[in-house]
Protein backbone atom coordinates (compact mmCIF):
# COMPACT_ATOMS: atom_id res chain seq x y z
CA UNK A 1 0.00 0.00 0.00
CA UNK A 2 1.62 3.21 -1.17
CA UNK A 3 1.35 6.44 0.81
CA UNK A 4 0.55 9.67 -1.01
CA UNK A 5 1.23 13.23 0.08
CA UNK A 6 -2.10 14.93 0.80
CA UNK A 7 -2.11 17.91 -1.52
CA UNK A 8 0.19 20.68 -0.38
CA UNK A 9 0.02 19.59 3.30
CA UNK A 10 2.58 17.54 5.21
CA UNK A 11 0.04 14.75 5.72
CA UNK A 12 0.48 11.31 4.14
CA UNK A 13 -2.46 9.02 3.41
CA UNK A 14 -2.84 5.57 1.89
CA UNK A 15 -3.70 5.41 -1.81
CA UNK A 16 -6.84 3.51 -0.85
CA UNK A 17 -9.23 4.94 1.72
CA UNK A 18 -11.87 2.84 3.50
CA UNK A 19 -15.34 4.32 3.01
CA UNK A 20 -18.03 3.60 5.58
CA UNK A 21 -21.22 4.54 3.74
CA UNK A 22 -22.34 0.88 3.99
CA UNK A 23 -22.19 0.99 7.81
CA UNK A 24 -25.51 1.16 9.64
CA UNK A 25 -28.21 0.63 7.01
CA UNK A 26 -30.56 2.92 8.94
CA UNK A 27 -33.80 3.63 7.07
CA UNK A 28 -35.00 2.72 3.58
CA UNK A 29 -32.50 4.88 1.69
CA UNK A 30 -29.33 3.81 3.52
CA UNK A 31 -30.53 0.21 3.64
CA UNK A 32 -30.17 0.16 -0.16
CA UNK A 33 -26.53 1.17 0.20
CA UNK A 34 -25.57 -1.39 2.83
CA UNK A 35 -26.42 -2.79 6.23
CA UNK A 36 -23.02 -3.51 7.79
CA UNK A 37 -23.34 -3.73 11.56
CA UNK A 38 -20.77 -3.38 14.35
CA UNK A 39 -19.09 -6.80 14.31
CA UNK A 40 -18.73 -6.92 10.52
CA UNK A 41 -17.58 -3.29 10.41
CA UNK A 42 -14.83 -4.10 12.88
CA UNK A 43 -13.67 -7.00 10.73
CA UNK A 44 -13.56 -4.79 7.65
CA UNK A 45 -11.73 -1.96 9.41
CA UNK A 46 -9.25 -4.39 10.96
CA UNK A 47 -8.57 -6.01 7.59
CA UNK A 48 -8.10 -2.63 5.92
CA UNK A 49 -5.67 -1.42 8.58
CA UNK A 50 -3.71 -4.68 8.37
CA UNK A 51 -3.39 -4.17 4.61
CA UNK A 52 -1.82 -0.74 5.11
CA UNK A 53 -4.82 1.58 4.83
CA UNK A 54 -4.47 4.50 7.25
CA UNK A 55 -7.34 6.61 5.88
CA UNK A 56 -11.04 6.22 6.80
CA UNK A 57 -13.85 8.37 5.39
CA UNK A 58 -17.36 8.75 6.76
CA UNK A 59 -20.06 11.43 7.02
CA UNK A 60 -22.48 12.58 9.67
CA UNK A 61 -25.47 11.97 7.39
CA UNK A 62 -24.65 8.32 6.63
CA UNK A 63 -27.45 6.37 8.32
CA UNK A 64 -28.29 9.46 10.35
CA UNK A 65 -24.98 9.39 12.21
CA UNK A 66 -24.89 5.65 12.82
CA UNK A 67 -21.98 5.17 10.41
CA UNK A 68 -19.85 7.57 12.49
CA UNK A 69 -20.88 5.80 15.70
CA UNK A 70 -20.01 2.36 14.33
CA UNK A 71 -16.67 3.65 13.03
CA UNK A 72 -15.74 5.30 16.30
CA UNK A 73 -16.70 2.26 18.35
CA UNK A 74 -14.81 -0.05 15.99
CA UNK A 75 -11.59 1.94 16.35
CA UNK A 76 -12.03 1.84 20.13
CA UNK A 77 -12.78 -1.89 20.24
CA UNK A 78 -9.83 -2.64 17.97
CA UNK A 79 -7.62 -0.48 20.21
CA UNK A 80 -6.29 1.45 17.22
CA UNK A 81 -3.86 4.19 18.35
CA UNK A 82 -5.30 7.54 17.29
CA UNK A 83 -2.12 8.53 15.45
CA UNK A 84 -2.37 5.40 13.27
CA UNK A 85 -5.44 6.57 11.38
CA UNK A 86 -6.42 9.66 9.40
CA UNK A 87 -10.11 10.15 10.12
CA UNK A 88 -12.27 12.11 7.70
CA UNK A 89 -15.94 13.03 7.98
CA UNK A 90 -18.36 15.49 6.40
CA UNK A 91 -20.98 18.06 7.34
CA UNK A 92 -24.02 19.36 5.44
CA UNK A 93 -26.95 16.95 5.52
CA UNK A 94 -29.54 16.22 8.16
CA UNK A 95 -28.80 13.60 10.79
CA UNK A 96 -32.32 12.86 11.95
CA UNK A 97 -33.84 16.18 12.94
CA UNK A 98 -36.00 18.22 10.57
CA UNK A 99 -35.27 21.60 12.18
CA UNK A 100 -34.77 24.44 9.72
CA UNK A 101 -31.14 24.99 10.75
CA UNK A 102 -30.08 21.35 11.00
CA UNK A 103 -28.59 21.27 7.52
CA UNK A 104 -26.37 23.23 5.15
CA UNK A 105 -23.04 24.96 5.70
CA UNK A 106 -24.12 27.82 7.96
CA UNK A 107 -21.96 28.64 10.98
CA UNK A 108 -24.95 27.66 13.12
CA UNK A 109 -25.06 24.14 11.70
CA UNK A 110 -21.31 23.56 11.34
CA UNK A 111 -20.62 24.40 14.99
CA UNK A 112 -23.34 22.05 16.22
CA UNK A 113 -22.52 19.29 13.75
CA UNK A 114 -18.82 19.04 14.59
CA UNK A 115 -19.57 18.49 18.28
CA UNK A 116 -21.97 15.69 17.41
CA UNK A 117 -19.45 14.07 15.03
CA UNK A 118 -16.67 14.22 17.63
CA UNK A 119 -18.94 12.50 20.15
CA UNK A 120 -20.04 9.77 17.75
CA UNK A 121 -16.47 9.13 16.58
CA UNK A 122 -15.23 9.13 20.20
CA UNK A 123 -12.28 11.36 19.37
CA UNK A 124 -11.02 14.80 20.36
CA UNK A 125 -10.25 15.86 16.81
CA UNK A 126 -11.19 15.20 13.18
CA UNK A 127 -8.25 15.03 10.78
CA UNK A 128 -10.18 16.10 7.68
CA UNK A 129 -13.53 17.90 7.98
CA UNK A 130 -15.30 18.27 4.64
CA UNK A 131 -18.32 20.25 3.51
CA UNK A 132 -20.41 17.58 1.81
CA UNK A 133 -22.22 19.76 -0.75
CA UNK A 134 -22.60 23.33 -1.92
CA UNK A 135 -25.17 25.34 0.02
CA UNK A 136 -26.79 28.10 -2.10
CA UNK A 137 -28.32 29.62 1.04
CA UNK A 138 -25.03 30.31 2.88
CA UNK A 139 -22.28 32.75 1.82
CA UNK A 140 -18.99 30.94 1.23
CA UNK A 141 -17.24 33.37 3.57
CA UNK A 142 -19.48 32.33 6.45
CA UNK A 143 -18.60 28.67 5.95
CA UNK A 144 -14.84 29.14 5.62
CA UNK A 145 -14.73 31.41 8.68
CA UNK A 146 -16.52 28.72 10.72
CA UNK A 147 -14.13 26.02 9.49
CA UNK A 148 -11.14 28.23 10.29
CA UNK A 149 -12.41 28.61 13.86
CA UNK A 150 -12.60 24.82 14.19
CA UNK A 151 -9.00 24.49 13.00
CA UNK A 152 -7.81 27.18 15.43
CA UNK A 153 -9.71 25.51 18.27
CA UNK A 154 -8.04 22.18 17.54
CA UNK A 155 -11.24 20.29 16.79
CA UNK A 156 -10.23 19.91 13.13
CA UNK A 157 -6.77 19.53 11.54
CA UNK A 158 -7.56 20.12 7.85
CA UNK A 159 -10.64 21.16 5.89
CA UNK A 160 -11.91 20.00 2.54
CA UNK A 161 -14.93 19.99 0.29
CA UNK A 162 -16.99 17.53 -1.68
CA UNK A 163 -19.10 17.89 -4.82
CA UNK A 164 -18.31 21.55 -5.58
CA UNK A 165 -17.63 23.15 -8.93
CA UNK A 166 -14.17 24.48 -9.76
CA UNK A 167 -15.28 28.12 -9.61
CA UNK A 168 -16.85 27.62 -6.18
CA UNK A 169 -13.66 26.09 -4.79
CA UNK A 170 -11.52 28.85 -6.28
CA UNK A 171 -13.79 31.50 -4.79
CA UNK A 172 -13.45 29.85 -1.37
CA UNK A 173 -9.66 29.65 -1.70
CA UNK A 174 -9.52 33.31 -2.70
CA UNK A 175 -11.55 34.31 0.36
CA UNK A 176 -9.38 32.16 2.63
CA UNK A 177 -6.14 33.62 1.29
CA UNK A 178 -7.45 37.20 1.44
CA UNK A 179 -8.57 36.83 5.05
CA UNK A 180 -5.78 34.53 6.27
CA UNK A 181 -8.11 31.61 6.98
CA UNK A 182 -7.55 27.86 6.76
CA UNK A 183 -8.22 26.91 3.16
CA UNK A 184 -9.62 23.81 1.52
CA UNK A 185 -6.88 21.21 1.08
CA UNK A 186 -8.89 18.55 -0.73
CA UNK A 187 -11.80 17.73 -2.96
CA UNK A 188 -13.82 14.54 -2.72
CA UNK A 189 -15.45 13.89 -6.09
CA UNK A 190 -16.99 11.26 -8.34
CA UNK A 191 -14.49 9.92 -10.87
CA UNK A 192 -14.35 6.67 -12.80
CA UNK A 193 -12.93 5.42 -16.06
CA UNK A 194 -16.48 5.69 -17.44
CA UNK A 195 -17.13 9.16 -15.98
CA UNK A 196 -14.19 11.47 -16.53
CA UNK A 197 -16.12 14.76 -16.44
CA UNK A 198 -14.00 16.30 -13.68
CA UNK A 199 -11.00 16.30 -16.02
CA UNK A 200 -12.48 19.30 -17.85
CA UNK A 201 -12.36 21.92 -15.08
CA UNK A 202 -11.70 20.32 -11.69
CA UNK A 203 -8.47 18.44 -12.38
CA UNK A 204 -6.66 21.49 -13.84
CA UNK A 205 -7.82 23.52 -10.83
CA UNK A 206 -6.65 20.83 -8.38
CA UNK A 207 -3.24 20.68 -10.00
CA UNK A 208 -2.91 24.47 -10.09
CA UNK A 209 -3.85 24.89 -6.42
CA UNK A 210 -2.23 21.66 -5.15
CA UNK A 211 -5.40 20.18 -3.71
CA UNK A 212 -5.68 16.48 -2.91
CA UNK A 213 -8.30 14.45 -4.77
CA UNK A 214 -10.31 11.76 -3.00
CA UNK A 215 -12.44 9.65 -5.35
CA UNK A 216 -15.88 8.44 -4.29
CA UNK A 217 -17.81 5.61 -5.96
CA UNK A 218 -14.85 4.49 -8.09
CA UNK A 219 -16.89 1.54 -9.39
CA UNK A 220 -19.95 3.70 -10.17
CA UNK A 221 -22.18 1.95 -7.67
CA UNK A 222 -20.97 -1.48 -8.79
CA UNK A 223 -21.51 -0.86 -12.50
CA UNK A 224 -17.79 -1.26 -13.21
CA UNK A 225 -17.40 -4.44 -11.16
CA UNK A 226 -17.87 -6.58 -14.26
CA UNK A 227 -21.11 -8.12 -12.93
CA UNK A 228 -23.33 -6.06 -15.23
CA UNK A 229 -24.08 -6.57 -18.90
CA UNK A 230 -25.81 -4.44 -21.49
CA UNK A 231 -29.24 -5.88 -20.72
CA UNK A 232 -31.51 -5.08 -17.78
CA UNK A 233 -32.14 -8.77 -17.09
CA UNK A 234 -28.44 -9.30 -16.47
CA UNK A 235 -28.36 -6.31 -14.16
CA UNK A 236 -31.27 -7.58 -12.09
CA UNK A 237 -29.72 -11.05 -11.91
CA UNK A 238 -26.50 -9.57 -10.58
CA UNK A 239 -28.31 -8.72 -7.34
CA UNK A 240 -26.14 -5.66 -6.88
CA UNK A 241 -26.94 -2.27 -5.36
CA UNK A 242 -27.10 -0.81 -8.86
CA UNK A 243 -30.15 -2.98 -9.65
CA UNK A 244 -32.22 -1.30 -6.92
CA UNK A 245 -30.50 2.08 -6.61
CA UNK A 246 -29.34 3.44 -9.96
CA UNK A 247 -26.76 5.95 -8.74
CA UNK A 248 -24.49 7.72 -9.60
CA UNK A 249 -25.73 8.65 -13.10
CA UNK A 250 -23.58 7.20 -15.86
CA UNK A 251 -23.80 7.08 -19.65
CA UNK A 252 -24.62 3.38 -19.68
CA UNK A 253 -23.59 2.40 -23.21
CA UNK A 254 -20.31 4.26 -22.80
CA UNK A 255 -19.76 2.48 -19.47
CA UNK A 256 -20.40 -0.92 -21.06
CA UNK A 257 -17.86 -0.10 -23.79
CA UNK A 258 -15.31 0.58 -21.04
CA UNK A 259 -16.23 -2.61 -19.18
CA UNK A 260 -15.68 -4.72 -22.29
CA UNK A 261 -12.15 -3.38 -22.75
CA UNK A 262 -11.45 -3.85 -19.04
CA UNK A 263 -12.72 -7.43 -19.23
CA UNK A 264 -10.11 -8.25 -21.85
CA UNK A 265 -7.31 -6.78 -19.72
CA UNK A 266 -8.65 -8.50 -16.60
CA UNK A 267 -8.72 -11.88 -18.33
CA UNK A 268 -5.20 -11.49 -19.68
CA UNK A 269 -3.85 -10.54 -16.24
CA UNK A 270 -5.93 -12.95 -14.17
CA UNK A 271 -7.50 -10.17 -12.09
CA UNK A 272 -11.04 -8.90 -11.60
CA UNK A 273 -12.65 -6.16 -13.66
CA UNK A 274 -13.10 -4.15 -10.44
CA UNK A 275 -9.34 -4.27 -9.87
CA UNK A 276 -8.73 -2.91 -13.37
CA UNK A 277 -11.19 -0.04 -12.77
CA UNK A 278 -9.57 0.85 -9.45
CA UNK A 279 -6.04 0.47 -10.80
CA UNK A 280 -6.85 2.85 -13.67
CA UNK A 281 -7.72 5.52 -11.10
CA UNK A 282 -4.54 4.80 -9.14
CA UNK A 283 -2.59 5.48 -12.35
CA UNK A 284 -4.07 8.99 -12.68
CA UNK A 285 -1.64 11.65 -11.42
CA UNK A 286 -4.39 13.86 -10.01
CA UNK A 287 -5.71 11.13 -7.71
CA UNK A 288 -4.51 11.08 -4.11
CA UNK A 289 -6.72 8.36 -2.61
CA UNK A 290 -9.52 6.15 -3.90
CA UNK A 291 -12.35 5.45 -1.47
CA UNK A 292 -13.40 1.80 -1.45
CA UNK A 293 -16.45 0.45 0.33
CA UNK A 294 -17.27 -3.17 1.00
CA UNK A 295 -20.00 -5.23 2.60
CA UNK A 296 -17.95 -8.44 2.77
CA UNK A 297 -14.33 -9.32 3.44
CA UNK A 298 -13.90 -10.90 0.00
CA UNK A 299 -15.02 -7.67 -1.66
CA UNK A 300 -12.51 -5.71 0.39
CA UNK A 301 -9.71 -8.16 -0.40
CA UNK A 302 -10.46 -7.93 -4.12
CA UNK A 303 -10.35 -4.13 -4.00
CA UNK A 304 -7.13 -4.10 -1.98
CA UNK A 305 -5.45 -6.20 -4.66
CA UNK A 306 -5.89 -3.35 -7.16
CA UNK A 307 -2.75 -1.77 -5.69
CA UNK A 308 -0.71 -4.53 -7.31
CA UNK A 309 -2.04 -4.05 -10.85
CA UNK A 310 0.35 -2.33 -13.25
CA UNK A 311 -0.60 -1.61 -16.85
CA UNK A 312 1.50 -1.67 -19.98
CA UNK A 313 1.63 1.41 -22.16
CA UNK A 314 -0.64 -0.31 -24.70
CA UNK A 315 -3.19 -1.22 -22.03
CA UNK A 316 -3.28 2.32 -20.72
CA UNK A 317 -3.69 3.63 -24.26
CA UNK A 318 -6.60 1.25 -24.88
CA UNK A 319 -8.31 2.27 -21.65
CA UNK A 320 -7.79 5.95 -22.40
CA UNK A 321 -9.18 5.58 -25.92
CA UNK A 322 -12.40 3.80 -24.95
CA UNK A 323 -13.08 6.14 -22.02
CA UNK A 324 -12.09 9.45 -23.62
CA UNK A 325 -14.35 12.45 -23.13
CA UNK A 326 -16.01 13.86 -26.25
CA UNK A 327 -14.60 17.25 -27.34
CA UNK A 328 -16.31 20.18 -25.65
CA UNK A 329 -15.86 23.94 -25.84
CA UNK A 330 -13.72 25.65 -24.61
CA UNK A 331 -11.52 22.58 -24.16
CA UNK A 332 -11.04 21.92 -27.86
CA UNK A 333 -10.10 25.56 -28.38
CA UNK A 334 -7.56 25.40 -25.54
CA UNK A 335 -6.00 22.41 -27.27
CA UNK A 336 -5.92 24.11 -30.65
CA UNK A 337 -4.70 27.54 -29.56
CA UNK A 338 -2.24 26.27 -26.96
CA UNK A 339 -0.41 23.79 -29.20
CA UNK A 340 2.31 26.20 -30.28
CA UNK A 341 3.13 27.35 -26.76
CA UNK A 342 3.09 23.82 -25.35
CA UNK A 343 5.58 22.78 -28.00
CA UNK A 344 7.76 25.79 -27.22
CA UNK A 345 7.62 25.04 -23.49
CA UNK A 346 8.56 21.38 -24.04
CA UNK A 347 11.59 22.37 -26.14
CA UNK A 348 12.73 24.88 -23.52
CA UNK A 349 12.93 22.16 -20.87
Amino acid sequence: MRLKKFGRTGLFVSELCLGTMTFGGEGEFWGKIGNTQQADAERLIGRALDAGINFIDTADMYSGGLSESITGQALKNLKVPRENVVLATKVYGETGTKAANSRGMSRYHIMDAVKASLARLQTDHIDLYQIHAFDPATPIEEAVRALDDLVRQGHVRYVGVSNWAAWQIMKAIGISERLGLARFESLQAFYTIASRDLERELVPMLQSEQLALMVWSPLAGGLLSGKFGRHAAQDAAAGSRRAVFDFPPVRMEHAYDCVEVMQGIAQARGVSVAQVALAWLLHQKAVTSVIIGAKRAEQLDDNLAACQVEFSADELAALDKVSALPPEYPGWMFTRQGEMRRSQLAQAR
